[in-house]
This record gives C-alpha cells, sequence and structure tokens, in this order.
C-alpha cells in the first residue's frame, strides 16, 4: 500500500511527521508538502510562477506552492506511474471545523486527491498538544479503510479533539456547523507609519447543535464529516429557469 501525505503547516511541520511514524508499518510513506506554513491557502494553485521541488529527505518533498500544488504535482508527475491507495493530509495544528473547510489548505489539499480519483481524508488536531491521539486516529481509519474501503465517494473531514486518546468519548459522523461571522479587522501602523491590516479572529459558533461538528468535538468525540465537492443548489435550477423565463 503506498500513502501520499500532504499538509498546509508546512513540511517540517510537526503533524505530518507524527502522521508519517504511525503509518511507516502500514504503507509506503511518500511525503510532499509545503515548504512554509500556507494555512489559509484554500484550493490555489500557483499560475504565474514555476514550482519548485526539493527532495529533503527519502520520500519527502519540499514544494515552493501551495497546499493544492503539492498533491497535484504529486499525483501528475511524482507519483503519476505508481499513484497511491490514498491521499492523506494534516495533521493539521487546530481544527478545520464548519466554515473553516473553505479557507483550509488541509481540506483543500485532500479535495484535490479527491479531483483527481483517489480516496482522501484530512486530520486536524482541535489543538497542539495530542498529536499522538490524533495520529492513532489516523491509523484506527485507514486500517478500516484496509479491511473495508470507505464505502462512498466522499472527502472525509475528521477532526480530533486535543484529549489524552483514553479521554475520548468516541467517534460521530457529523454535518458541518457554522460560524458569525468572523470579529473586525485590526488596524495597525508598520514602522513607517502606513496603515497595516490583520484579520480579525474567527467568528463565535453560530451552528452548533446536535449532529454537527462543532457539537462532536467539543462533547470529546472524534468528528467525521464527509464532504462533497459539487456546489451546485440543485433544489434552486427550476427555480432560477422559471425566474430567467419570466414566469
Amino acid at each position: 500500500m503506498k500513502i501520499l501525505l500532504s499538509n498546509d503547516d508546512g513540511v517540517h511541520a510537526q503533524g505530518i511527521h507524527e502522521l508519517a511514524k504511525e503509518l511507516r508499518d502500514l504503507a509506503e510513506i511518500v511525503i510532499v508538502a509545503p515548504d512554509r506554513n500556507r494555512s489559509g491557502a484554500s484550493n490555489s494553485l500557483t499560475l504565474e510562477q514555476p514550482l519548485r521541488v526539493q527532495a529533503i529527505a527519502e520520500d519527502t518533498y519540499s514544494v515552493q506552492g501551495t497546499p493544492t500544488d503539492c498533491v497535484h504535482f504529486a499525483l501528475n508527475e511524482l507519483l503519476k506511474d505508481d499513484m497511491p491507495d490514498l491521499v492523506l493530509t494534516g495533521i493539521n495544528h487546530g481544527a478545520n471545523l464548519g466554515d473553516d473547510v473553505l479557507y483550509s489548505g488541509t481540506v483543500a489539499a485532500a479535495m484535490e486527491g479527491h479531483f483527481l480519483g483517489v480516496q482522501s481524508v484530512a486530520f486536524s488536531l482541535v489543538g497542539k498538544h495530542h498529536f499522538t491521539t490524533a495520529s492513532t486516529i489516523a491509523r484506527q481509519i485507514v486500517e478500516q479503510h484496509i479491511q473495508n474501503p470507505i464505502p462512498t465517494n466522499r472527502l472525509l473531514n475528521v477532526n480530533v479533539p486535543d484529549l489524552p486518546l483514553e479521554s475520548l468519548m468516541g467517534t460521530q459522523v457529523t454535518r458541518l456547523g457554522a460560524r458569525h461571522h468572523s470579529e473586525d479587522m485590526i488596524k495597525q501602523k508598520d514602522p513607517r507609519g502606513h496603515d497595516i491590516y490583520w484579520l480579525g479572529p474567527p467568528g463565535q459558533q453560530q451552528d452548533a447543535g446536535k449532529g454537527t461538528d462543532f457539537y462532536a468535538v467539543d462533547n470529546g468525540f472524534v468528528s467525521i464529516t464527509p464532504l462533497q465537492v459539487d456546489l451546485t443548489a440543485h433544489e434552486s435550477l427550476r427555480v432560477m429557469a422559471d425566474w430567467l423565463g419570466g414566469k
């Protein structure tokens, strides 16, 4: 079995190496990840300049590009003659819950694997301490997939509470929750007196009731959310057609 690993925290991040260490006895591991932190890159591709790729260790490649670039390069060039069985991304240093998935480079990298026909799973630790818990959960999901392949043609988004393994309450299949709008931007001055702006912190939870990924994680459960990439509002097609037709 061969598994491609990527992330958005960078090729040297703790999370991706914890994941690789946990899985190396199950499969051949290839790491292709950004050369630096590219959190929030979403599905962006580098189009105006070439990608520079450096082998920094055995089966470990650093890419001067986005998380999506990394998976695109790996599947369309590096591994095109020996495709991986799985694309796993993470372990992200922090949650990817609710609206976060629209911005997450970790989820986007997994989405690129999904686009290119490989079963893909994004893993995130809702915190920054218990990476061994998240890597153990990842191993359990991979082992289950080996024994009984994931039964849906969907990208999976997995969020693991930042708890010791024995403190987890179990696993729940969830839907995405939602946040309020993000906080106001933070205005400051640079050393030359020019205005600069920082993005404000994420908004507070808005839709976080039972069944959501927020609720599961807040109550100690691993959240697994199947995601689809068809953004078409199918229920609106007839209404829009009638509207355009003047009815």
